[in-house]
C-alpha cells in the first residue's frame, strides 16, 4: 500500500462525501480499470457491499456502552452520588460499598448488549461471506467472490433460488423474453412472484451478454428507501437515453426463481441498498406508564431533597445545641472545626448518599425483565396461534406491552382486517344485462354455512336485511339432511389448498351462469371466421379484458421453487425446509406444491363443486363451451399452470375469465397469449401496461390485437373514475333498451355495493394508429426523465384513458373473518371506540359496518356525505346541537346515546380543516363507532394523529397492507395483521397477529394484565424504598442527623438487591386479577385502566403515605421495646430489618390476586435467603466495616424471644390499615374487579351462565336464529324501490348533502 498524505484522505472523503450527497450518480463499468489501484477507480467513492449492524468494537466497547448507559439520567445520577461518596467530608459510608450496587446494575445491561452486538457481528460476518459470482476482465468469465467484495460498477451473474448481492440493474436474462422472476419475501414478505423486465435497447437478448462490451453510463437517482420507485436511465456512446425503472431493478435479498441466471450491473451496494435502508432495527417507543413514572421520579427526588434538608437543618441545629465541641468530632491536621453552617452543608450531600435509594435504582430494570416475561407469555398463548398460516403473536416493539391496557380508540382497516382479503367472484354486469351465477352461489353458501347454532347466533347476529341470493327465492332448496355433510366437506375442500395465497377452491372455483354461458357460445358461433366479428362482440371483448387486463405471472406448476435455508435479510417468515417438509407430507408422492403466493388453475371442464353428493355433483357441474381438443397435450399444458397475482382481485377475475373457457396461458413483457372457449390460442402483443395507483385508481393494458390489427386498451377500475370518462356506448348499434348500459350497469353497480361486494367496472377502446404513435414518443419521454418522472407518466395514462366503451362490471365478495363480530362488540363494550377506515364505496361499507357489527339496529347513524365547507359545518353544528339537547334532558339522565357516524373522504378534508376540526372532533367524542370510507392512507394517518393529538387518548391502528402504514405507525399502539397483503404492515407494527379475532384477547386480556401487572409493581416499587429509607431517616432524629445507621451497610445493600427484589418481579409476571374467562365474558373490566387507570397520582401518594406510616411503627416499636436499655446499635437495627422485610413481602402478599407455586417459592425463599446471608455474614464477618462489627448479633437475636415479639408486632400492626382497608372496600363497595374475581370462585358452568344471562341483560346478547332470504338478482326488471328501507336519504341543502338518520328497525324486505 502507498503512503498517502492526510490531505489527500482528506480530500478524497470530502469529494466522496459530495458524490454520494448527488441527486444523480453517473456510474460506468469496473472493467477498464480492474487491476488499477483505487484512487483511479471511478467508482471508487461508493460504499462497498459490505455491511455492518454491530453498535460496538472490541477496543471501544466498554467506553460506548458507559457513554450510551449514561444517557439514562437514573444512572447517571447513581454515579454521580457513588463518585460524590468518595469525598471525605461528605461520605457517609465507605466509598467502594456505594458503588456496589450501581456497578452491578450497569454490568449486567453492559453483558446483555455485549451478547446482542455478538450476535449481530456474527449475522454479519455470514452475509459478507456469501459467495457470488463475479465478472473478471482478466479471467475472461465470471470468478467467485464474497459479497463484502462487490463493488458499485461490477457485473454480477444470479442464477435460480440464489439471493442477490446488491442492487442490480438487470441488463441480461437467459429467458427469452428478458424476463427474470424475483421473489421479494425477504423484503416485503409478499410471497407472489414478481417479474423484472430486462433494460431494452441495449442488444440483442437472444445472443448473450458481453460485459466487456458494455460501455454506456447508467445515471440513476441517490439511494433512498423507496422499494416500489427507481429513477435510472442508460447513456449510450451516442448520447440516446434508455429509461429504466424499478421494473429492471433486482433488489438486494431477493431471491431468483424460474429464471436460470441473470446478470446485473450493479447499482447500489452494502448500507446504500434499498433493504439496508429499509432495515431500521427494532422500534422504540416510550410507554404512557413510563411517562408517569418518570414524572413520579421527579416527584421522589423532591421528596428526597426535602428530607436532606431536614437533615442538614436538623444537622445545624443539633451542633448550635451543644454546649462545647465532643470528643467524636474529630478536627483536621490544622486542629480547625468546620462552623456549624458548612457541617450542616456538608450533611446536605451525605444525606443523599445515605438516602438515596429512595430513587429506586433497580427498578428500570426490573421493569425490562418483567415486560420480557410478559412478551413471553404473549407470544405463546396458544389461543394466538393461527393454525392455518403456522404463525403466532409477534411482539416487535418491546417496551410499550402494558399500552395495550388502556386504549380508548382502536382504528381498522377492512379489506384483509376485517375480511378474508379472499376475493370471491359472485356477480357480473355485460352490456347492462346482471348475470346473477346461482349455481356458484349455492356453492358458496355451502361452503360459509356455520357449523353450529352458537355461531349463527354470535357472529351472524344482524337486524341488516343481508343481501345474499336466496336459495328460496331461485326456486332451490337443498335438504338439511345434505347440507351438513356437504358442508362439512367443502370446508375442508376449502382450506385444502390454503398454502397458496388466492388459490384455495374458494376463490378459484367458479360456476358459470348458464345464461351467460349461452350468449358466449352464440358469440362463438357467429364469429367461427376469423373475419374480424368476434372483436365486435362485448361478452367475448368482457372476459378477454378480465384475462388480459392483469399483472398475473404464469407459470408451470411443475416448476417448483426451491427455498435456500438461510438468507441475509432476517425475517420472521416460516423456514422453507420445513414448509417444504409439510407440505410433502400434505400432498403425498404425486405431486408437490410451494407454500408461497402461487395459485393453482382449474380447467373449466372440470366440475368445480365436486362434492360426494351425486346430485349435488351434477347440478352443480360447470358446463364446457369447447369440443375436447384432439390434441390432449394441450389441455394437460392447461391444467398445469400456476397462476402468480398480485392481488386476490385480480386472482378472482382471472379464474373467472377461465371458467368461461378464456384461459390465460401466459405473459411475458411483449405479449399474452389466451385460449378461448373454441380451443383457439391468441397471443396478443402487449404494447405498454399503465399500472395501477392511488389517483387514477385504475389500471389499463394496451395491446395489438391478433385478428383485427387494431390498438385496444384495456381497462378496469373503480366505478366512479371509469365512469367519467366513458365517450360513446358500445351500443350505439344496437336498439332499444340495450342502449342504456351505463345507466343499467351503474344501477348494477349501486346493488353490488349495497350488498357488500367490491365492484370493478371494465371497459375498452380502440386506438388509432396515428394517436398511438403520438403518445407513444410522450410515453418514452417521460419514462426517460429524472425530474417527475410519476407524474409525466401518470399524465400520459391519463392522456390515453379517455373516451372509454363500457364492457361491464363485476362483483366480488370479500368474506368477514371469523369472530369479527364478536370482537367488536367486546371491543365496545370494553370502553373502547372503533373506527373503520375504508377507501370502500360507502354502500359497501355501511354493508360491512351492519354485517360484522360496528353499526347495530338501534344506533343513531349520521350520514354525512358534503360537497361543500358550508354545509359541512352546518350539518356539525345540528348534530352538536341535537346531542347537548339529549344530554341536558333529565329524562335521559344515566343514559347514553348510540351514535355511529358515516363519513366519506371529501367531507373528512373539510372536517379536518383547522376551523372545523374541533367541532368534528367534539361529535366523534360521542360517537362509539365511525366508519369513514373513501379514505386514502394519508387520510388514515391524519384521522390518527388527530384524535390522538386533540382528545389526549390512547389510540391502537390495525392493518394488514401497505396502505396502513402510515396509519399504524402514527398510533400509540400499532398492529399488523399478516395477512395475504404482504408483511409491510407487520414490520411497521408494535405487535403482529394473523387475525382480527386474536386482537380481543391481546388487548382485553393480555393488555389488562400488563398494565395492572406493570402499574400495581411500580407502586409497590416506590413504596418498598420509601418505607425502607425512611427507618434510616427516623433514626437521624436520635443521633444528631449525623447520617449514621443502625443497620450494617452491606445488609442494607443486600436488602433491596436480593431479599426484597425478585419478589416484585415474579408479581409483575405471573399476577392475575381477573382470569381469562371473566375478562373475555365481561369486557367492561377493561375500562379499569383507562384513563388515569390504576396507576396515577391518588394511588402513588397514597402508598407514599403508607410507607411512611409503616416505616413508623417498624422504627418506634423497637426504639419503645428496647428503651433504656444498654443494647448495641446493631443489635437495635437487626429487629428493625427484620420486621421491615417481613412486612415488606406480605404487604405484596396482601397485593397478589392471585397465589402460584412460583409466587410461594420466592416469597419463602427470599425470607430463607435473608436469615442465610445474614447468619452466615454476621458468623463470618468480624472487621468488614470497621469500626462497626456486626458479629453474631442474628444469633443472639434468635435465641431472645422479645426479637420475635418485636417483629410480629411491628408485622401485624404495620399491615392492619391496609388490610381493614381492603376489607372494607371490598365488603362495603367492592370494585368491578373484585365482583370479576368472585366470579372466578364460581363453578365454570355456573360462572358462564351468569356471564350469558348478564350480557343478555345488557342487550350483548345475541338474538334467536332466524332465517334471511335474499333479495332476488338485480336484473333489469327489478322495481326501482329495490332498497327502499335502506339508508333512506333527507336531502338537505339541494344536492350539496346527503345527511342519512337511521333510527328505525330493519325488517326484512318481502318480495312476492
Amino acid at each position: 500500500m502507498t503512503w498517502r498524505s492526510p490531505l489527500a484522505l482528506v480530500r478524497d472523503a470530502l469529494q466522496g462525501q459530495r458524490a454520494r450527497e448527488r441527486e444523480l450518480r453517473s456510474l460506468v463499468s469496473n472493467l477498464p480499470y480492474e487491476g488499477q489501484e483505487k484512487g483511479k477507480q471511478p467508482n471508487r467513492f461508493f460504499l462497498s457491499n459490505a455491511i455492518k449492524t454491530t453498535k460496538y468494537s472490541l477496543l471501544l466497547f466498554l467506553p460506548m456502552n458507559l457513554y450510551e448507559q449514561f444517557h439514562r439520567l437514573a444512572n447517571l445520577y447513581f454515579v454521580g452520588l457513588a463518585i460524590l461518596n468518595f469525598i471525605p467530608v461528605v461520605n457517609a459510608f465507605q466509598p467502594e460499598v456505594a458503588l456496589i450496587p450501581i456497578c452491578v446494575i450497569m454490568f449486567l445491561t453492559a453483558l446483555k448488549d455485549g451478547w446482542e452486538d455478538f450476535r449481530r457481528y456474527q449475522s454479519d460476518r455470514k452475509v459478507n461471506n456469501t459467495p457470488c459470482f463475479v465478472y473478471s476482465r482478466r479471467e475472461k468469465q465470471y470468478v467467485e467472490r464474497r459479497w463484502k467484495d462487490v463493488r458499485v460498477g461490477d457485473f454480477v451473474r444470479v442464477v435460480s433460488n440464489e439471493i442477490v448481492p446488491a442492487d442490480l440493474l438487470l441488463l441480461y436474462s437467459s429467458d427469452p423474453n428478458g424476463v427474470c422472476h424475483l421473489e421479494t419475501a425477504n423484503l416485503d414478505g409478499e410471497t407472489n412472484l414478481k417479474q423484472r423486465i430486462v433494460v431494452s435497447g441495449l442488444g440483442a437478448a437472444n445472443l448473450g451478454f458481453e460485459p466487456e462490451s458494455f460501455n454506456s453510463a447508467v445515471v440513476c437517482e441517490r439511494p433512498n428507501s423507496n422499494l416500489n420507485h427507481f429513477k435510472c436511465f442508460v447513456e449510450k456512446p451516442d448520447k440516446d437515453k434508455v429509461g429504466a425503472s424499478i421494473e429492471s431493478l433486482l433488489l438486494r435479498g431477493c431471491t431468483v426463481r424460474n429464471t436460470n441466471h441473470a446478470v446485473g450491473f450493479v447499482v447500489y451496494a452494502g448500507h446504500e441498498t434499498k433493504a439496508m435502508l429499509n432495515n431500521n432495527g427494532s422500534r422504540y417507543k416510550r410507554s404512557k406508564l413510563e411517562r408517569k413514572l418518570n414524572v413520579d421520579v421527579f416527584f421522589c427526588l423532591i421528596l428526597l431533597f426535602a428530607m436532606c434538608l431536614i437533615g442538614a437543618f436538623g444537622h445545624y441545629l443539633w451542633l448550635e445545641s451543644l454546649p462545647g465541641v465532643p470528643s467524636f468530632l474529630v478536627p483536621d491536621s490544622n486542629g480547625h472545626l468546620d462552623v456549624p453552617s458548612l457541617e450542616s452543608f456538608y450533611m446536605f450531600f451525605t444525606m443523599i448518599i445515605l438516602l438515596q435509594i429512595l430513587i429506586p435504582i433497580s427498578l428500570y430494570v426490573s421493569i425490562e425483565l418483567v415486560k420480557v416475561g410478559q412478551i413471553f407469555f404473549i407470544t405463546n398463548d396458544i389461543d394466538l396461534y393461527d393454525e392455518e398460516t403456522d404463525s403466532r403473536v409477534q411482539c416487535r416493539a418491546l417496551n410499550i406491552t402494558e399500552d395495550l391496557g388502556q386504549i380508548e380508540y382502536v382504528f381498522s382497516d377492512k379489506t384483509g382486517t376485517l375480511t378474508e382479503n379472499k376475493m370471491v367472484f359472485r356477480r357480473c354486469s355485460v352490456m347492462g344485462t346482471e348475470y346473477p351465477h346461482k349455481e356458484n352461489a349455492i356453492r358458496l353458501d355451502v361452503i360459509d354455512e356455520p357449523e353450529s347454532e352458537e355461531e349463527v347466533i354470535f357472529n351472524q347476529h344482524q337486524q341488516l336485511p343481508r343481501s345474499r341470493w336466496s336459495l328460496e327465492a331461485e326456486g332451490i332448496s337443498p335438504p338439511d339432511t345434505q347440507r351438513h355433510g356437504r358442508r362439512r366437506k367443502s370446508k375442508v375442500a376449502a382450506n385444502a389448498h390454503s398454502d397458496a395465497a388466492f388459490s384455495s377452491p374458494l376463490e378459484t372455483e367458479v360456476i358459470p351462469d348458464q345464461k351467460l354461458l349461452q350468449q358466449i357460445s352464440r358469440a362463438e358461433s357467429s364469429g367461427g371466421r376469423r373475419d374480424g366479428n368476434r372483436s365486435f362482440d362485448p361478452h367475448l371483448d368482457f372476459f378477454l379484458a378480465l384475462a388480459i387486463c392483469n399483472t398475473v405471472v404464469v407459470s408451470a406448476e411443475n416448476a417448483h421453487r426451491q427455498r435456500e435455508c438461510t438468507s441475509p435479510q432476517s425475517s420472521q417468515m416460516r423456514n422453507p425446509l420445513e414448509t417444504f417438509s409439510s407440505l410433502v407430507k400434505k400432498a403425498g408422492a404425486f405431486f408437490q406444491r410451494d407454500k408461497r403466493n402461487r395459485t393453482l388453475s382449474e380447467d373449466p371442464v372440470i366440475d368445480s363443486a365436486k362434492t360426494e353428493d351425486e346430485a349435488d355433483a351434477n347440478r352443480l357441474r360447470t358446463c364446457s363451451l369447447h369440443a375436447p381438443s384432439q390434441n390432449g397435450s394441450a389441455i394437460v399444458e392447461a391444467e398445469e399452470l400456476c397462476y402468480e397475482a398480485e392481488s386476490p382481485d385480480e386472482a378472482a377475475l382471472v379464474y373467472a375469465a377461465r371458467a368461461y373457457g378464456f384461459i390465460l396461458l401466459a405473459r411475458t413483457p411483449d405479449s399474452v397469449t389466451v385460449r378461448l372457449p373454441s380451443g383457439e390460442d391468441l397471443v396478443f402483443e402487449v404494447l405498454d401496461t399503465l399500472t395501477f395507483d392511488s389517483n387514477r385508481k385504475r389500471m389499463s393494458v394496451l395491446v395489438r390485437h391478433p385478428v383485427t390489427k387494431d390498438y385496444v386498451l384495456y381497462t378496469k377500475g373503480a366505478d366512479y373514475s371509469i365512469m367519467e370518462l366513458l365517450g360513446t356506448p358500445y351500443a350505439e348499434n344496437f336498439s332499444g333498451i340495450e342502449k342504456n348500459v351505463a345507466a343499467d350497469t351503474q344501477y348494477h353497480l349501486d346493488c353490488y355495493a349495497k350488498e357488500g361486494l367490491r365492484t370493478l367496472c371494465i371497459t375498452k377502446k380502440v386506438v388509432s394508429e396515428s394517436t398511438y404513435q403520438s403518445w407513444l414518443g410522450e410515453r418514452k419521454r417521460a419514462q426517460a426523465a429524472m425530474e417527475c418522472r410519476e407524474e409525466l407518466i401518470m399524465q400520459t395514462a391519463v392522456q390515453l384513458e379517455t373516451n372509454l366503451t363500457l364492457l361491464g362490471a363485476t362483483g366480488i365478495e370479500d368474506r368477514l373473518q371469523e369472530k369479527v363480530p364478536d370482537t367488536i362488540v367486546a371491543l365496545r363494550e370494553a370502553g373502547i371506540h372503533v373506527w373503520v377506515l375504508t377507501g370502500d364505496k360507502p354502500e359497501t361499507a355501511v354493508n360491512i359496518g351492519y354485517a360484522c357489527r360496528l353499526l347495530e339496529e338501534e344506533d343513531l347513524v349520521i350520514n354525512m356525505s358534503c360537497k361543500n365547507k358550508v354545509t359541512c359545518t352546518a350539518i356539525l353544528d345540528c348534530t352538536l346541537e341535537e346531542v347537548r339537547r339529549y344530554r341536558d334532558d333529565p329524562r335521559n339522565a344515566g343514559t347514553t346515546q348510540n351514535i355511529s357516524l358515516v363519513i366519506d373522504g371529501n367531507t373528512l378534508d373539510m372536517a379536518k380543516s383547522p376551523d372545523l376540526q374541533e367541532r368534528f372532533v367534539e361529535l366523534t367524542k360521542h360517537c362509539r363507532s365511525v366508519l369513514c370510507c373513501r379514505v386514502t392512507p394519508l387520510q388514515k394517518s391524519a384521522v390518527v394523529k388527530l384524535v390522538r393529538e386533540k382528545l389526549k387518548v390512547m389510540t391502537l391502528a390495525v392493518g394488514d397492507g401497505a396502505n396502513d402504514v402510515n396509519m399504524i405507525q402514527a398510533a400509540d399502539v400499532g398492529i399488523g395483521i399478516s395477512g395475504q397483503e404482504g408483511m409491510q404492515a407487520v414490520m411497521a407494527s408494535d405487535f403482529a397477529i394473523s387475525r382480527f379475532k386474536h386482537l380481543k384477547k391481546l388487548v382485553l386480556v393480555h393488555g389488562h394484565w400488563c398494565y395492572t401487572r406493570l402499574a400495581n409493581m411500580i407502586i409497590y416499587f416506590f413504596y418498598k424504598n420509601v418505607a425502607y429509607v425512611n427507618l434510616l431517616f427516623w433514626y437521624q432524629f436520635f443521633c444528631g442527623f449525623t447520617a449514621t445507621t443502625m443497620i450494617d451497610y452491606w445488609l442494607m445493600i443486600f436488602f433491596n438487591l436480593f431479599f426484597t427484589s425478585t419478589p416484585p418481579i415474579m408479581f409483575g409476571i405471573f399476577d392475575k386479577d381477573v382470569s381469562v374467562e371473566v375478562l373475555q365474558g365481561v369486557p367492561e373490566l377493561y375500562r379499569t385502566g383507562q384513563g388515569k387507570g390504576e396507576y396515577n397520582f391518588l394511588t402513588f401518594w397514597i402508598a407514599i403515605l403508607d410507607a411512611f406510616y409503616q416505616s413508623l411503627v417498624c422504627f418506634f416499636i423497637p426504639y419503645l421495646a428496647y428503651q433504656d436499655s444498654d443494647v448495641d446499635l446493631f443489635t437495635f437495627g437487626t429487629p428493625l430489618n427484620t420486621a421491615a422485610l417481613f412486612t415488606i413481602l406480605l404487604h405484596l402478599g396482601i397485593e397478589i390476586k392471585s397465589w402460584t407455586l412460583v409466587h410461594w417459592i420466592i416469597m419463602l425463599g427470599s425470607v430463607a435467603l435473608y436469615f442465610i446471608v445474614t447468619l452466615a455474614y454476621t458468623a463470618t464477618c468480624v472487621t468488614c466495616n470497621p469500626p462497626s462489627n456486626p458479629y453474631w448479633i442474628l444469633q443472639n437475636q434468635m435465641a431472645d424471644p422479645m426479637f420475635y415479639l418485636i417483629v410480629t408486632l411491628c408485622t401485624v400492626v404495620a399491615l392492619l390499615p391496609r388490610y381493614t382497608f381492603h376489607v372494607l372496600k371490598n365488603s362495603v363497595a367492592p370494585s368491578p374487579l373484585l365482583q370479576g374475581r368472585q366470579l372466578d370462585r364460581m363453578d365454570p358452568s355456573t360462572r358462564d351462565q351468569w356471564i350469558k344471562e348478564w350480557r343478555g341483560f345488557r342487550g350483548g346478547a345475541p338474538a334467536k336464529r332466524y332465517e334471511l332470504s335474499d333479495p332476488p338478482s338485480p336484473t333489469l326488471e327489478t322495481p326501482v324501490d329495490f332498497f327502499p328501507e335502506f339508508l333512506p336519504d333527507s336531502n338537505f341543502m339541494g344536492d350539496d348533502l346527503s345527511l342519512n338518520v337511521i333510527t328505525e328497525s330493519r325488517q326484512r324486505a318481502v318480495h312476492t
